[in-house]
C-alpha cells in the first residue's frame, strides 16, 4: 500500500452544491453534507497484473459520475453511503507506471449526508481508518501485453505475472462497458485505488462461458456481479439444464431403440448383457450401432431371390403313345 486512496475532505462551495443538488430531491446546505475527494483508479499495473488504458480512464470518468459509494461491494440499498458528483482524469507529474507510461489517475468528489448513522463512517474516514477504495466496473477487452491478443475472445497462452524473455505479462483493460460503484475495502486490487473486475460480453453465446472462465482465472481475490449480469448467468445455466435434460431423455430413448434393433439383428445374443453395455455407451457409439443394425436390416430386406423355382410339369398324358 503506497498511499491513502481517499485524499482529503473539503468544504463544499457553491459550484459543488449545484452539482450535488442535481442528484438530490431537495436542496442541501453545505453544513448538512460531508464531502471528500478520492482516487478511484489509475493506469498502473495492479495486484492482479492488470491495468486500465489511459483511454479507458477517460471513459470511466463519464461512467462513474453519479455512482454510489458502498461498503465491501455490498449490493444492499442500506449499505449505500456516498455518491460521486464530480469526476476528472489527472496526470501525475514526475511519476511513471510500472511499465514506463506517464501515470494518470481517475479522481472523484463524493458526498455523504451527516446523519447519526453515517457519523461513525465519517469519523473513520477522518481518522484514516477507512481510506482504501475499490471500484466495480465492466470492461469489454483484456489485451495481453506480450502477444496483444484479446483474452476475452482469443486464446492466449501467457500467464499474467510471469515474464517472457524478460517482459512482464499483464493485461490492459479497455473499451468500458459500464461502471457500477466504488467501495470502502480493506485491500484493493490496485495499489493506489483498487479494482474489483466484473463480467462483460455475456450476450455472445459462443464466447460467453469462455469469457466467464477467463475472468474467473484473471481475478485472484474476488469478483463483483451486477444484478443484470447475475441474471444473465442464471438464465444461461437454466437453459443449459433444460438442454441437458433433453439430451438425457434422447439418450434414454436411443438406448431402448438400439437394444431393440440388436435383439432382432442378433437374436443369439444375450440382450440383457448388451443392454447393460448400452447404458455406458456414449451417444456417438449408440448412433454407430443404430446405423449398423439398420444397414443389416436393409440388406436382409433386399437379398436376391436365389431360390430356384420348380417349374410345373405339363400334363400331356393324353398325347403319349
Amino acid at each position: 500500500m503506497q498511499e491513502g486512496f481517499i485524499e482529503k475532505s473539503f468544504v463544499l462551495e457553491d459550484g459543488d452544491l449545484e452539482k450535488i443538488n442535481q442528484f438530490t430531491r431537495t436542496e442541501f446546505k453545505s453544513d448538512e453534507l460531508y464531502a471528500f475527494s478520492v482516487i478511484l483508479c489509475d493506469n498502473n499495473i495492479d495486484r492482479d497484473y492488470e491495468k486500465f488504458s489511459v483511454e479507458s480512464l477517460y471513459q470511466l470518468c463519464d461512467k462513474f459520475l453519479g455512482k454510489t459509494g458502498i461498503c465491501d461491494h455490498s449490493m444492499k440499498s442500506a449499505d449505500q453511503k456516498a455518491r460521486i458528483f464530480h469526476t476528472w482524469v489527472e496526470k501525475v507529474n514526475g511519476r511513471k507506471t510500472q511499465d514506463g507510461e506517464d501515470l494518470y489517475q481517475l479522481k472523484a468528489k463524493a458526498y455523504m449526508v451527516k446523519t447519526d448513522e453515517n457519523m461513525p463512517l465519517i469519523k473513520e474516514i477522518e481518522a484514516g481508518i477507512k481510506k482504501e477504495v475499490s471500484v466495480s466496473c465492466s470492461m469489454k477487452k483484456s489485451i495481453c501485453s506480450i502477444c496483444s491478443n484479446d483474452k476475452r475472445s482469443t486464446y492466449c497462452e501467457h500467464i499474467n505475472g510471469k515474464s517472457y524473455d524478460g517482459k512482464l505479462a499483464y493485461s490492459v483493460l479497455s473499451d468500458v462497458s459500464d461502471a457500477y460503484e466504488f467501495s470502502f475495502v480493506a485491500v484493493p486490487a490496485q495499489r493506489e485505488a483498487g479494482v474489483t473486475k466484473s463480467f462483460n460480453g455475456l450476450k455472445d453465446d459462443d464466447n460467453m462461458m469462455k469469457n466467464v472462465i477467463d475472468t474467473l482465472k484473471s481475478c485472484s481475490d474476488g469478483i463483483t456481479l451486477s444484478k443484470a449480469q447475475a441474471a444473465e448467468i442464471a438464465d444461461h445455466i437454466s437453459a443449459l439444464e433444460e438442454e441437458a435434460k433433453l439430451g438425457r431423455d434422447y439418450k434414454k430413448s436411443l438406448i431402448a431403440e438400439v437394444v431393440g434393433l440388436c435383439s432382432k439383428a442378433l437374436p443369439q445374443m444375450d440382450i440383457n448383457i448388451f443392454g447393460s453395455v448400452a447404458q455406458v455407451m456414449t451417444t456417438k457409439e449408440l448412433l454407430g450401432f443404430k446405423t449398423a443394425f439398420l444397414k443389416s436390416k436393409d440388406q436382409e430386406s433386399f437379398l436376391p431371390q436365389l431360390t430356384p423355382q420348380t417349374a410345373k410339369k405339363a400334363k400331356n398324358d393324353q398325347f403319349k403313345l
